[in-house]
């Protein structure tokens, strides 16, 4: 599941901006005063309804096609480009405590070179899994 398509009614609002809400995710509703503002706020709903899905409180529904929502006068469908992965890089600063085991002598050289183990290991495995964030 790298990158997911959902699509996303906008309402234009009388006094500006825009209400916005994804039509396959019930309650994920945002809105904007700018289009690119709007577009922006329903993905971090999403991103937010995601997190809900990943802790097992809810269920990521599929998404469906661009046509599959009535639309009344005035509205319109903007697909919504969101990937799970780009989204808990960019948002999930929660540390998880991990215990592991390195040979002694390992242990010795890293120490000796005050090494933050840590840092390492998070750096090995950003490298190994090629989970850097894209620019």
């Amino acid at each position: 599941m790298d990158k997911l398509y959902y699509p996303a009614i906008m309402h234009p609002e009388d006094e500006g901006g825009y209400s916005v809400w994804l039509h396959d995710v019930s309650g994920c509703i945002s809105q904007g005063e700018t289009l690119p503002e709007a577009v922006e706020n329903i993905k971090d709903a999403l991103g937010l309804y995601y997190e809900d899905a990943a802790e097992g409180k809810s269920t990521l529904p599929a998404p469906s096609a661009p046509n599959g929502a009535e639309l009344e006068s005035g509205e319109f469908v903007v697909m919504i480009e969101f990937s799970p992965s780009e989204y808990l890089k960019a948002s999930s600063t929660k540390a998880v405590k991990k215990t592991l085991s390195i040979p002694a002598w390992l242990n010795n050289m890293a120490e000796a070179q005050q090494l933050n183990f840590s840092a390492v290991l998070q750096s090995a495995l950003v490298e190994r899994l090629n989970a850097g964030l894209s620019e």
